[in-house]
């Protein structure tokens, strides 16, 4: 049933462009995760009239930023205090690397000093030296993802892209051949047991022919749905068939839409989610499917009905799956499953065992339609050889840098070594890359996608991981599924890792080079000042700790740092409150 569309899934893939984000929104994708209009991306703007001054104020901030004492000083004092919290630490990280994204050679120096501290902190703790840069519990860990993130879009684009989104567009596929639940998000296909439809659901698949919304007159496209997918589901069918070659945010939206059935010459019904024919039993209301309308083999037209909406209520506008109880009434909507019908829950133990078992078969078919593509964005980033590209010079050259770290520790366990390399690169960086392709990529990422892209980076950090995973009946699906393939994945993880420490070191000269070509090449994309004025905020948040910690330090002390701040926050305060 799988195997035979895998083939017309690559022919069809080819074909199509891939929607790569530009520079700009991927960055801020990674830095700053869920924010769509960030002050960096602002002129700033002073209220009142002390727009000149303030920014004269945060340039002489921007000369602070640039000295490494001060830097490095300022960091360490923020990371002390017990306010500054998690998100505190992303944000400041984030922050400073779009302050420094013109000066990346300055920006990876300090990256270097921290990285240093933060393993000189690690390795004195008596912590266990594999836990460095397992968690984001620094600046440094998280300037690092950043400084990957720079540094590797090129790498993404030219390379590492294709198969990962190749893979994303086989789950989506995939899933999509069969029910997917509109509400719990769970589907008949999936590598994640949690978000897998255990009840029998019957369905046919049925071809749609579909009237191209611009262009009425083209050729119909036939469209694949399935006779229980609700109407918003089967409107997003068409739109992604007929808007294939497209980004999706320069796509209509599904509840911009309407789907009117036409049946014969005159009759023409508009299909919706819910309507007056919509069944209620008892407190259940089921979504309308094209099952219900009974809906065979046919045509259908979407056409854009902005101006005339008679879609679905909001409560169904939400694309991510989620009960939504019609409050009044106490009714509760439903698709596939009702959702006390997770029979394993209740049944205890013994119950969820036995599921496991049923079903793992089912994981097993998807994962074997799946597998290619896995490994094919395995292959990639674990491959120092590339068609037509090198080795991200980053790489190397952190990877290098880490020897040295701990060849100055005296450190000669290659496991810990080899963990190092684990946790600063597929760790910090590429695992969020696979689960968060829309960071990559102009798309839209369901529950059930997301779901599979969390079970293929999970083993991904398997595959990175020094220890031996041993396998019992308790172990969860995810490790069971790619148990096989693992000591696979591993040997190719120690023979890169191999590979880069035996390419030639990278010279400090051709490093700053290359540093300086990508600072050049990217050095418009954030505004300075706004970027400036964000950090100031914890300038002026911890202003007496931070004045207290230039005291101490010598360097600061013959630099005259800690006056230079207070003449700072003056200039600052001065002209807040002046506006």
């Amino acid at each position: 049933e799988l195997q035979t569309d895998i083939n017309e899934l690559t022919s069809d893939l080819d074909r199509a462009g891939i929607p790569y984000l530009d520079y700009r929104t991927y960055a801020m994708r990674v830095l700053f995760p869920g924010i769509d209009d960030h002050p960096v991306l602002r002129e700033l703007e002073v209220p009142g009239n002390g727009q000149q001054n303030v920014e004269k104020a945060l340039k002489l901030f921007g000369q602070l930023i640039n000295n490494k004492v001060f830097l490095l000083t300022f960091i360490r004092t923020l990371e002390m205090q017990r306010s500054f919290s998690m998100r505190d630490r992303g944000n400041v990280a984030s922050l400073i690397m779009t302050a420094l994204q013109g000066r990346l050679e300055y920006a990876t120096d300090v990256l270097k000093h921290l990285l240093s501290d933060l393993i000189d902190r690690n390795l004195e703790s008596k912590n266990h030296p594999k836990l460095l840069l397992r968690r984001t519990e620094s600046v440094a860990e998280k300037m690092l993802t950043n400084w990957f993130a720079f540094l590797l879009h090129k790498f993404l684009k030219d390379c590492a892209g294709e198969p990962l989104f190749m893979l994303y567009c086989a789950i989506k596929q995939q899933m999509e051949k069969g029910p997917i639940d509109a509400i719990t998000g769970e589907a008949r296909y999936s590598l994640s047991e949690d978000k897998l439809i255990r009840q029998q659901i019957e369905y046919k698949t049925l071809i749609l022919n579909c009237v191209n919304p611009d262009n009425e007159n083209s050729p119909e496209i036939p469209v694949k749905v399935l006779n229980c997918d609700t109407i918003t589901q089967v409107k997003e069918k068409i739109l992604d068939a007929v808007y294939k070659n497209m980004p999706y945010s320069q796509r209509p939206r599904a509840v911009d839409m309407d789907l009117e059935w036409r049946q014969g010459r005159m009759a023409r019904v508009v299909l919706q989610d819910e309507d007056i024919t919509t069944k209620i039993e008892n407190d259940w209301k089921r979504l309308n499917t094209l099952l219900h309308y009974q809906v065979n083999r046919t045509t259908a037209n979407i056409f854009d009905s902005s101006f005339r909406y008679t879609g679905s209520p909001d409560s169904l506008r939400s694309r991510a799956p989620m009960i939504t109880p019609d409050l009044e009434s106490g009714v509760k909507v439903w698709h596939l499953v009702k959702n006390h019908e997770h029979g394993d829950q209740k049944e205890g133990d013994r119950g969820s065992k036995m599921v496991s078992e049923i079903y793992l078969t089912r994981l097993l078919a998807t994962k074997g339609t799946l597998q290619k593509f896995v490994d094919d964005l395995f292959e990639t980033l674990f491959s120092t050889v590339h068609r037509g590209s090198t080795l991200p010079l980053a790489i190397k050259y952190m990877f290098d840098f880490l020897d040295e770290q701990a060849d100055r520790h005296g450190i000669h366990d290659t496991d810990v070594r080899h963990t190092w390399k684990s946790n600063c690169l597929p760790l910090r960086f590429w695992v969020n890359v696979i689960k968060n392709p829309q960071f990559v990529f102009d798309i839209h990422k369901s529950s059930i996608t997301d779901a599979c892209l969390s079970v293929v980076a999970q083993t991904f950090m398997d595959s990175c991981s020094t220890s031996e995973h041993r396998l019992g009946k308790d172990s969860p699906s995810n490790k069971l599924l790619y148990a096989k393939d693992i000591p696979n994945y591993k040997s190719w993880v120690e023979r890169y890792y191999a590979d880069i420490n035996r390419l030639p070191a990278i010279s400090d000269q051709d490093m700053n080079a290359y540093l300086a070509e990508q600072a050049r090449l990217h050095s418009t994309e954030f505004n300075m000042l706004s970027a400036l004025n964000e950090i100031y905020s914890y300038i002026s948040k911890y202003s007496e700790e931070i004045t207290a910690a230039l005291e101490q330090e010598e360097q600061a002390r013959k630099q005259r740092l800690s006056y230079k701040v207070e003449q700072l926050i003056s200039a600052m305060s001065f002209e807040r409150t002046d506006t």
